[in-house]
């Protein structure tokens, strides 16, 4: 156990110390010119900008602590290292795989397969809150500024296109079929206040992180609408969340899809790619290495009991 938390707190910081120092994306010259053009207001835009992120991670935090409270009472602490250590383990798994697990070992086995579930149900009210208002964005972006170039109509087609073969796929395999079954009876047990209340929290960090993107266009003196900037931001958010990949490559992926869309409107692309690797260094690498230090501490005695005597 310990040579495994060794093997992620060091995998983790080679990731972020790699982004930090090698990352050409995150340009520090541009920076350096902001805050010369600012002066003491730029120190406003950094207080705000770290705001945004704990705010964030105070959203997610709650998020998590309230799906949890279906099945064991926890506090607000154990759900903030249960979170952040979750995000540490996360760093190097596609698809943030790794959450799944770090956050199941933190509870006794009887209630893992719960854990796992109410942890698949939060990213679906994040992915779901993600869909709803990026599609608003796409369609907004196509109906009220007329972009001839905006290819809305394709990309909602080929999203439709894998939806339908997916789901043709699983039922042609029946083992999915049982699976599949068993998902959706696991999410009609829970009841209509949790799904409420997680997709609740799930829109808020939504909206918190991505005014924070355009936040970050403000301080870098972007000249966009914020009518016009907040679709492209929803859009880029919708597109990215599609395309499968490490949390590693977050940035890299997120940077693709906003320069592509920002050019459209003649934003500079060092900007976006700047922004794009400032977001990832906010909200993924600093609550990374906060999360390794509950890595490093997490031991089986630490382990959570329903106080429910696991009637489930």
């Amino acid at each position: 156990m310990f040579l495994i938390k060794i093997l992620i707190v060091a995998g983790a910081y080679y990731v972020i110390s790699d982004k930090l120092l090698n990352d050409s994306n995150f340009n520090s010259f541009l920076w350096m010119e902001r805050f010369d053009i600012l002066g003491s207001t730029s120190l406003s835009f950094i207080l705000l900008l770290f705001f945004f992120t704990l705010i964030n991670w105070l959203l997610e935090i709650l998020k998590w602590k309230t799906l949890v409270s279906s099945v064991s009472q926890i506090s607000f602490v154990q759900a903030a290292k249960q979170s952040l250590a979750s995000l540490t383990a996360s760093l190097l798994t596609p698809n943030r795989i790794g959450e799944y697990g770090a956050k199941a070992i933190y509870y006794h086995k009887a209630l893992r397969p719960k854990i796992l579930m109410l942890n698949f149900l939060g990213n679906a009210h994040q992915m779901l809150a993600t869909v709803v208002i990026g599609s608003v964005g796409l369609l907004i972006l196509q109906d009220h500024f007329s972009l001839q170039t905006f290819p809305v109509s394709p990309i909602l087609g080929v999203a439709a296109v894998l939806i339908i073969i997916c789901i043709v796929i699983a039922f042609l395999q029946k083992k999915w079929i049982n699976s599949i079954r068993k998902i959706v009876n696991e999410f009609l047990q829970f009841p209509f206040s949790l799904h409420k209340t997680t997709f609740l929290y799930a829109a808020a960090r939504y909206m918190i992180f991505s005014h924070q993107f355009y936040l970050f266009l403000l301080f870098f003196g972007v000249d966009l609408q914020y009518s016009i900037a907040m679709p492209i931001i929803a859009s880029m958010y919708l597109i990215s969340s599609v395309i499968p990949g490490f949390v590693i490559f977050d940035w890299l992926v997120k940077g693709s899809v906003a320069v592509t869309l920002f050019r459209l409107f003649g934003v500079n692309d060092v900007i976006i790619l700047s922004i794009t690797a400032s977001m990832w260094i906010l909200n993924f690498a600093l609550p990374s290495i906060i999360g390794s230090f509950y890595v490093l501490s997490f031991n089986s005695k630490s382990l959570i009991y329903s106080e429910r005597k696991f009637r489930e």
